[in-house]
């Protein structure tokens, strides 16, 4: 297979295409008052060779990072890395000011890359004062970077420098740092080899299905340091020709995907569910159940609403990064909207298995893509597959690479199963079980399934450990905050009866408990993919378990 020719591909397309990143930028005071910039790959490429890293002192192979909320420059300062021989390491626009300080230093960049960020005070400290940092073109509405040479200096009156490093395929490509769901984030290494076989078998066995669209219109939100979203967004965008639009905030998300429509759209379980709940607050589950009966008016309240989720010209829809609730699928292929499911990880370049084009599932993760193989450890249940695109290894962490890398099979540190449609199942991560008191293990992900099919939770995490029995901690969602403390109440002690009835003695949830806070990625509650970081949760809380198993409310207002 001609592997070199899709690690190159990037400079081939970029002579084809117009009108292939759209960027929305505010006019006026009010942010809804906005236009877009577009712009082309040639135009694209031009600007990527006019920053010459090497002028900077660099050397090839030597590492460069991205600090960066997703923009054009970032795709520009991706690209550059690549072109002139660096690794890119991407960091977590989010991460806290300890956590990003433990992975610049780990990962020995040379320079940065800084640009759209919330907030600069929280990060400033985090970095070296050696440091040689590039600033990218302010985006309004961000913090102000005050330290770094401008990138638009840089790049001014200069021609454009042809960059024609050409990467073998076991060169370097990037170094992603994982999000830390467990503990400390671990540096992956991938190879051009990585994203090369990916490449190929898309053109190959079209497994994501862009080949067979006619307009290809992505739309650019999830972190791009997340190997999902840079693969699919980035990545599927440079091989297909098509176009990258950005959302310009948090505020404007809805609004900008609203106006772009994407054809090819990627989002993690916790915004299908937020989607759903915003819906929900317009139109009630059963006024919306007897709107979808009804025939001469289904299809009209179907279109809507995929138009009003930015939705209307999507063929491509997928769901991943976390595990997606059976309920949360089965709710929208009601609206015709059939989510693909996809699992991975950053250690195989992405993913491993998917929801197959044509196929309706509620269950599993899908099936593997081309090249993976499987196998389940008899004794604990751990998924564990082989690849040719798997990492190399952690970046100067050998004995944590060991622990997961063995004779060519990554050992995921999930559990699960294949069934006889070579289905793959995960149950949940190894990890996540915990030993109650009573000395038994509790598996909380099927449990968290069970009770999240309520409208009314946001999100919840089974905890239990120093506890006779597992409780529910639980956030509200937005349904709830026009229901009365007493129906609120009412409605969660019925469903802890339903939700007991299905479980095993040792697994009966002995109280549900409302936080006080919402967990989100600035307390460190979640994942820049907003998977919850169940080590953190304990360390808040964990002190309170005995003290509301033994509270007589089985439904508890956690008000400290």
């Amino acid at each position: 297979m001609h592997y070199i020719l899709y690690i190159s591909i990037l400079k081939i397309i970029t002579l084809l295409f117009e009108d292939s990143f759209r960027i929305f930028l505010p006019l006026g005071k009010k942010r809804s008052q906005q236009r877009i910039f577009k712009t082309t790959f040639f135009r694209t490429l031009e600007n990527t060779n006019l920053l010459s890293l090497k002028d900077l002192g660099l050397k090839k192979g030597d590492h460069v990072g991205i600090l960066s909320k997703n923009c054009y420059h970032w795709i520009l300062a991706d690209l550059a890395i690549s072109m002139g021989g660096f690794i890119s390491v991407p960091f977590y626009a989010s991460l806290p000011k300890k956590q990003l300080n433990e992975v610049v230093l780990k990962s020995n960049i040379k320079l940065l890359f800084v640009g759209k960020l919330d907030s600069w005070d929280d990060k400033s400290n985090a970095l070296p004062q050696t440091l040689k940092v590039i600033k990218f073109p302010h985006y309004n509405g961000n913090a102000t970077i005050p330290i770094g040479d401008p990138w638009d200096e840089l790049i001014k009156n200069k021609t454009p420098y042809n960059q024609d490093h050409l990467p073998s395929l076991n060169d370097i490509w990037t170094i992603v740092y994982t999000s830390g769901t467990t503990g400390s984030p671990k540096g992956v290494i991938l190879p051009f080899k990585s994203i090369a076989i990916l490449f190929k078998n898309e053109e190959t066995f079209n497994t994501l299905g862009i080949h067979y669209l006619k307009k290809h219109s992505f739309f650019s939100f999830l972190p791009l340091n997340h190997l999902a979203e840079r693969l699919i967004i980035e990545g599927g965008a440079f091989f297909t020709g098509g176009s990258i639009a950005f959302a310009q905030s948090i505020d404007t998300f809805m609004k900008n995907l609203q106006d772009i429509q994407p054809t090819v759209f990627f989002a993690v379980p916790r915004l299908w569910r937020k989607f759903q709940s915003g819906i929900l607050l317009k139109i009630s589950q059963n006024k919306l159940n007897v709107l979808l009966k009804a025939p001469l008016v289904c299809s009209i309240v179907k279109k809507k609403i995929k138009k009003s989720l930015g939705l209307s010209n999507a063929e491509i829809i997928l769901t991943g990064a976390a595990l997606t609730p059976k309920h949360i699928k089965q709710w929208y292929r009601k609206l015709d909207i059939n989510l693909r499911e996809v699992f991975g990880s950053s250690e195989a370049c992405g993913g491993v298995t998917i929801t197959p084009i044509g196929e309706v599932s509620d269950i599993g993760v899908g099936k593997p893509i081309e090249g993976v193989e499987f196998k389940i450890d008899s004794k604990t249940g751990e998924i564990i597959y082989k690849c040719e695109q798997l990492m190399t290894g952690y970046y100067n962490e050998p004995e944590r690479t060991l622990k997961v890398l063995k004779d060519g099979w990554y050992h995921s540190g999930d559990k699960g199963f294949l069934d006889k449609n070579n289905n793959l199942h995960v149950i949940g991560r190894i990890k996540d079980e915990f030993k109650t008191e009573k000395g038994i293990y509790i598996t909380p992900n099927p449990i968290e399934d069970m009770i999240s099919k309520n409208e009314l939770i946001e999100q919840v995490c089974v905890v239990g450990l120093t506890s006779p029995q597992p409780l529910a901690l639980i956030n509200l969602s937005d349904l709830a905050h026009d229901i009365s403390n007493e129906n609120i109440q009412n409605n969660l002690a019925e469903l802890l009866i339903t939700v007991n009835q299905e479980l095993a003695n040792h697994s009966k949830i002995s109280s549900f408990v409302i936080t006080k806070e919402t967990w989100n990625e600035k307390n460190n509650m979640l994942t820049p993919t907003l998977k919850v970081k169940r080590n953190i949760i304990d360390e808040n809380y964990m002190s309170k378990y005995i003290y509301w198993y033994n509270l007589a409310d089985k439904v508890i207002w956690d008000k400290s």
